[in-house]
């Protein structure tokens, strides 16, 4: 994928898996694969992963829009905070903050985020998360 190609809100979305990585002060080597995983299912080359995360963007006007990028992105940010096996209350309370940001109702932040977490120890894929979320 030519770095033209690859949209805003998708760089938006790397950088927001990469300070989820980075917001437990334990950058670990599994988060760091995820990261480079999540880019490469998405036909992103490690290149320009590298320089999405060396020339950010301004992140906050770049928000998902349909119920399923919403959900694309917050299970990939999920993945990426259980990569080392545990959440950090950190990792927890930036997930709250995005499920918010992408326009959540605040009474249901808590209930979405502890439903991603129990879901992506469970292995369920991203394709039965929306379809639980839709029925």
């Amino acid at each position: 994928m030519e770095n033209n190609q690859i949209t805003e809100n998708l760089k938006a979305h790397f950088l927001r898996l990469y300070q989820m990585a980075i917001c437990d002060d334990d950058f670990s080597a599994l988060e760091l694969k995820m990261l480079y995983r999540c880019a490469e299912e998405r036909g992103i080359s490690s290149k320009n992963l590298d320089e999405i995360l060396l020339n950010p963007i301004n992140l906050k006007s770049l928000v998902p829009k349909t119920i399923e990028e919403k959900v694309d992105y917050l299970y990939d940010l999920t993945v990426m905070i259980w990569a080392d096996g545990i959440v950090s209350p950190n990792e927890y309370s930036a997930m709250q903050k995005y499920v918010l940001m992408f326009g959540f109702l605040e009474e249901n932040t808590t209930a979405i985020v502890d439903y991603l977490i129990e879901a992506v120890k469970n292995g369920k894929n991203k394709s039965e998360i929306l379809y639980e979320l839709k029925n």
